[in-house]
């Protein structure tokens, strides 16, 4: 007699619709205040965590990826693809999903949709890192590519360093046309630009999120004069920048996780003892980051495993006493631990 699985079997699972709930309970740029503070924290800790760049399946069409790490007592991973054509056939270039697994005993804690919340834990990283590398005072930004990550990207920057004023540039306009819809009403000044270089006039801050999976320059060396700080974030596979490598020349370069972002990031370009400087080692103050108003700071961010694991904690702290979520049954939890085929001939009709 086939028997209702027990509350070992069961795990929360958070849906895209609870995802989207949970995120407007919270309010969007309290949502990425308060995870670029967890991504924070877990950066005071690097030391703790396991650090493996992630395990990548190229092909002709895109990237299939695995992204896991531990600090010893919590387990995550995160699935993620990118596939810059999908666009066109109306599927999204980015779709993920992630797990929390007790260390202690393997069993999952938390399933969820990571869509959504890998374009918030984006953002806010991007936010984190340019609180300690931008200009103090910085109000106006930049945003090249005005896809999927533009408003969070934009957003963040708003909720954690006050930018107060955005300017956008895509080689579709109706990108840049949907970005600034979506950021009416935010309290934000939105500029739409018919070029990149009108689009960085001004700004302090320069955020380049492209797609195309290919060597681009999306900014050449004349474009950035002194004192910007650069959050290059679309630059995240081998085979895919977005500067020149001039500008890399001229600027101090921070990473996440060298082995990594020397493969995937900007920094592909360069000799392999470009000198970088790890963002945690700014975080924990054993290091500089911006020196003065005339440096030039670039973040070549890929991406890293242990920021999807402070959005998988921050989620599951944050779900504690909601509804935003439901219970999956996807351990078998067998009377006896030994008699997994005695719980299988039980469950026959």
């Amino acid at each position: 007699m086939l028997q209702a699985p027990s509350q070992k079997a069961l795990i929360p699972f958070v849906s895209v619709e609870n995802m989207m709930r949970l995120v407007h309970h919270i309010g969007v740029e309290a949502f990425l205040e308060e995870l670029a503070g967890v991504i924070e924290d877990d950066f005071r800790r690097w030391g703790a965590f396991d650090k493996t760049p992630r395990v990548a399946s190229h092909s002709r069409e895109g990237v299939i990826e695995l992204m896991p790490t531990s600090d010893g007592e919590i387990y995550s991973f995160k699935y993620v693809n990118g596939h810059p054509k999908n666009m066109a056939h109306g599927l999204q270039t980015v779709t993920a999903f992630g797990l929390l697994a007790e260390v202690s005993t393997g069993y999952p804690v938390l399933l969820t949709e990571m869509t959504l919340l890998t374009a918030l834990r984006t953002a806010a990283t991007s936010a984190m890192a340019a609180r300690h590398l931008a200009r103090n005072g910085a109000r106006t930004m930049a945003l090249i590519g005005n896809g999927a990550q533009a408003e969070f990207q934009a957003l963040a920057m708003k909720a954690v360093l006050g930018i107060e004023h955005v300017r956008l540039y895509d080689i579709d306009p109706a990108a840049t046309e949907k970005t600034i819809r979506n950021l009416a009403g935010s309290g934000l000044s939105v500029t739409g630009c018919r070029s990149s270089q009108a689009a960085i006039e001004g700004a302090e801050i320069i955020t380049t999120c492209t797609a195309d999976k290919q060597f681009a320059t999306i900014l050449t060396d004349n474009m950035i004069g002194a004192g910007v700080h650069i959050n290059a974030i679309g630059g995240d596979c081998p085979g895919k920048t977005e500067l020149h490598r001039d500008i890399l020349l001229r600027a101090d370069t921070f990473v996440e996780y060298p082995p990594q972002t020397r493969i995937e990031g900007e920094i592909q370009q360069m000799a392999p003892d470009y000198p970088v400087t790890e963002l945690w080692q700014v975080v924990t103050g054993l290091t500089h980051g911006r020196r003065d108003d005339r440096q030039i700071t670039l973040f070549d961010s890929v991406g890293f495993a242990i920021e999807d694991f402070s959005a998988l904690r921050y989620v599951r702290e944050r779900l504690r006493g909601t509804d935003f979520y439901q219970e999956i049954d996807i351990i078998a939890d067998p009377d006896d631990p030994r008699d997994l085929f005695g719980m299988l001939q039980r469950a026959k009709a």
